[in-house]
């Protein structure tokens, strides 16, 4: 005789929400890079897969430190210069873009000093190619029912009405969670412990939705994040280091486009001529009439609030150096702002990352 069974509950588990992540600590963050890098590369060190002529540039996002890739393209200077850009993926984090540059799969990447300070942790050959921002371009952008502080309160009192707060990063190991780990640091707290990240993602709007929506209580996230939380009336700017917020990240190389001494070997005119495009658009957003840059940035930055657009020519001519070099007190304070946060192990030298061409053309 076959025993009946018991009727299956018909309630569901409890989902966990795909968008948050346990609070970890930095050294696992690093791991996370390592593992994914190995998964990709099988730890093979693969060169170019590009044809002469063309370099295959993938970068995170299209957030404000990219912009004089874009106006490099729009205008024309790449070709003018000699190079053609191939593939041009966004692919969401910086471990990404690291590991599509270490496969092989692209020939540069464009991230944050993070990115190419854990690519040289793993690999000797990794080299910095061009500086696209000068200062910490991450806003941490509260709701605007936010309680505890206001934006006009003094630093330590803003970071720590953020305790046991839910915020949205990019992702773990990025420049988003590496300000957070730093802006507990000051106060004598852990991000790890005393906040809940959140993985958003890369796309503004979904960061944005997730503010709106309530699933996080602030966002670290890059520019123009505050000026579109404003525009949408979800949301207003709590801390930046780039409007100078945070003593000694007034000045810092952040925004970067990073590669492997082999790429450069092997590709080394598609490199200089990529460099001196990139360096001409940086010149332009100079120079350019405003209206310029604000058509530009319309069309760069797809489906913005027209009202989010207004401050951003003056914002990027403050952050994008009009040189692709690197000054040694910016770099040494980012060095300084990654030993801190315990993110990066074994920082290189000024002297093991930046070619000498980019120490020279530092001003």
């Amino acid at each position: 005789m076959t025993r009946a069974r018991a009727p299956r509950s018909r309630t569901a588990a409890p989902r966990v929400p795909i968008l948050r992540t346990r609070p970890r600590p930095a050294a696992l963050s690093v791991l996370i890079l390592t593992t994914l890098l190995l998964a990709v590369t099988g730890c093979a060190q693969r060169s170019s897969t590009t044809p002469p002529g063309v370099l295959n540039v993938g970068q995170i996002s299209n957030s404000l430190a990219f912009f004089p890739l874009f106006v490099a393209e729009q205008k024309g200077y790449f070709a003018e210069e000699g190079v053609k850009l191939g593939e041009r993926p966004r692919l969401g984090t910086g471990a990404k873009v690291a590991a599509a540059l270490k496969s092989g799969s692209i020939d540069l990447g464009a991230g944050v000093m993070t990115d190419a300070l854990n690519l040289a942790r793993i690999d000797d050959k990794g080299r910095l190619v061009a500086n696209l921002v000068d200062r910490y371009y991450v806003d941490v952008v509260v709701g605007t029912s936010f309680a505890g502080a206001t934006p006009s309160d003094p630093l330590d009192q803003r970071i720590r009405a953020l305790r046991g707060k839910k915020i949205g990063i990019t992702g773990p190991g990025s420049g988003t969670e590496a300000l957070v780990t730093y802006l507990f640091a000051k106060t004598g707290m852990n991000s790890a412990t005393d906040s809940e990240l959140v993985n958003l993602g890369s796309t503004a709007a979904a960061a944005l939705g997730a503010l709106k929506a309530g699933r996080v209580d602030a966002l670290a996230f890059f520019q123009p994040i505050a000026q579109q939380a404003t525009a949408a009336g979800i949301g207003v700017r709590f801390i930046s280091p780039a409007a100078g917020d945070v003593p000694g990240l007034e000045r810092t190389s952040h925004g970067v486009v990073f590669t492997t001494q082999r790429i450069i070997d092997k590709k080394p005119k598609e490199v200089a001529a990529f460099q001196n495009a990139l360096g001409r658009a940086q010149r332009f957003i100079h120079q350019a009439d405003t209206a310029e840059i604000i058509r530009l940035l319309g069309v760069y930055l797809k489906g913005i609030d027209p009202k989010a657009l207004t401050e951003l020519p003056a914002l990027m001519r403050s952050e994008i150096p009009e040189s692709i070099g690197f000054p040694r007190s910016s770099f040494d304070a980012a060095i300084a702002f990654h030993r801190t946060t315990g993110l990066v192990k074994h920082l290189p030298s000024y002297e093991q990352i930046v070619p000498p061409a980019l120490r020279a053309n530092a001003t």
